[in-house]
Formats: C-alpha cells, sequence, structure tokens
C-alpha cells in the first residue's frame, strides 16, 4: 500500500477517476494538470498537485524537479482534434505534438533517470487504439499515438536492466469530454456512441497494472483483435473505419 504514484492529465477524464482511486486506497498521489479549481478539489482529498502546463518544458523540468522518489508515473495526458489533416491549423498541429510526444518523452528521460538510480519503477502510458490503426480525420492525432507505441516498444527493452516496468494501455474512445474537445460537430461520438468506454472501467483496469505490470493492455480486449487484422487485411479495415465520421 505504500505507493508513490505521478499522475498527469489528473483533473478530468480518466485521470481524475484514477487519481481519487489511487487516494483511496492509500497511495501519496503526486497530480498536474492546468485546471486550477479541479486541482484545489484534488488536494482536498489529499493529493500533492502542480499546476503545469505540459507543452511548456519550463514547466516541465519545474514540475520534475519537485518529484520525490515515486514508484509509478501514469502519463496520461492528452490533447486531440478530430480534424483533416489539411484543415488543421498550424497551433492544433503542434498542440497534440507538444502534449502527446514532447511531454511523455520529456518527462520519462527526466524520471526515468531517477528510477535508475534506485534500480526500481512503473512507467505507464495511456495510449489509444489509434495509435495502432488510424482512422478518418484523425491522421495527425494518430501519429502521435503511433509515435507512444513506437517509443514504448523500445524504451520496454532500454529500461528493463534497470528493474523499470513499461506498460502501455490503449483504449478505444472513451466517455469523457475529451471527444467533445476533439470534434466540436459531435459526429465521432454518435457515430461511436455504443462502443464508447466507461470512464471508471478504464481507470480500474489501469489500477490493475500498478499491482501487476503487464506489456500492454488493450480496451475493450476484442480492439486487440483489431490491430492484428489491420496488418493482414489494412484496405478492409480503412474502408470500414471511414464510417466514423460523415463526409462533409
Amino acid at each position: 500500500m505504500d505507493k508513490t504514484i505521478f499522475i498527469t492529465g489528473a483533473t478530468s477524464g480518466i485521470g481524475r477517476v484514477m487519481t481519487e482511486n489511487c487516494l483511496k486506497k492509500g497511495y501519496t498521489v503526486y497530480a498536474t494538470g492546468r485546471n486550477e479549481s479541479e486541482l484545489n478539489a484534488l488536494k482536498q482529498l489529499g493529493a500533492n498537485i502542480f499546476k503545469a502546463d505540459l507543452s511548456n518544458v519550463d514547466e516541465i523540468e519545474n514540475v520534475c524537479g519537485q518529484l520525490p522518489i515515486i514508484n509509478v508515473a501514469i502519463l496520461n495526458a492528452g490533447v486531440g482534434i478530430f480534424q483533416n489533416a489539411f484543415d488543421l491549423l498550424d497551433e492544433e498541429i503542434d498542440a497534440m505534438i507538444d502534449v502527446n510526444i514532447r511531454a511523455p518523452f520529456y518527462l520519462t528521460k527526466r524520471i526515468s533517470t531517477k528510477m535508475m538510480e534506485q534500480q526500481f519503477g512503473h512507467l505507464i502510458f495511456i495510449g489509444s487504439q489509434a495509435g495502432k490503426v488510424a482512422t478518418k480525420k484523425a491522421s495527425v492525432y494518430a501519429a502521435t499515438k503511433h509515435a507512444i507505441t513506437g517509443y514504448t516498444n523500445g524504451l520496454r527493452m532500454e529500461l528493463a536492466p534497470f528493474n523499470i516496468d513499461v506498460t502501455t494501455v490503449y483504449p478505444g474512445p472513451i466517455d469523457t469530454p475529451f471527444l467533445q474537445k476533439a470534434d466540436a460537430t459531435n459526429t465521432y461520438r454518435k457515430s461511436m456512441e455504443r462502443f464508447l468506454l466507461n470512464p471508471e472501467k478504464v481507470a480500474n483496469e489501469v489500477m490493475k497494472t500498478i499491482d501487476k505490470p503487464v506489456r500492454e493492455v488493450n480496451l475493450p480486449r476484442i480492439m486487440s483483435l483489431t490491430s492484428k487484422l489491420y496488418a493482414v487485411a489494412p484496405r478492409w479495415v480503412e474502408k470500414l473505419g471511414s464510417g466514423f465520421f460523415n463526409k462533409k
């Protein structure tokens, strides 16, 4: 029960649920986010909070400089904007690259160095099924999640000699405010409504890996079949995936 957990993107969605669950289990929790009022609410529950914009390297450095020895880092913060690649603004592309790729890379570099010194630790990355199979209007978002897949696959081998576990979680679409922010038209949410994951279920599955580290988690589990099918029949999967957004 005596574990110290670091969670990014802790103020909403599964990040919020995971933070609350960790506190209920008696873990010492360090949480980051940008929403000050939500962070203060977590502080009232017992979390140690850092208000930080993870697209800013200086703020990443500041957070990591204040972290004590931690057992588990859950790198959950993410940004998604569901739009055709040619319709995205440069700043929207930058936002996804900064938060979804640079932030976890920079955080891992700093956190893993400390874990290597202590010869133990566990890094949990919240990826996406989009990191295995891309869909229409998610090309850039999927690319950032593909980056996490490649990164964690190599990182896992690099850190194994130091007794550091690396878990990648690949959820499908989750019923959280993330979807409303990612797609203002709400088209994606409506088309995927019957497949949406419950955030509490996703958070609980992530919590299980804290006590029992695994290589990866696919949610729902049947979605692991999609990526395998994509490897042998990509054209068929892409045709099916094109229906997730209505044409405009």
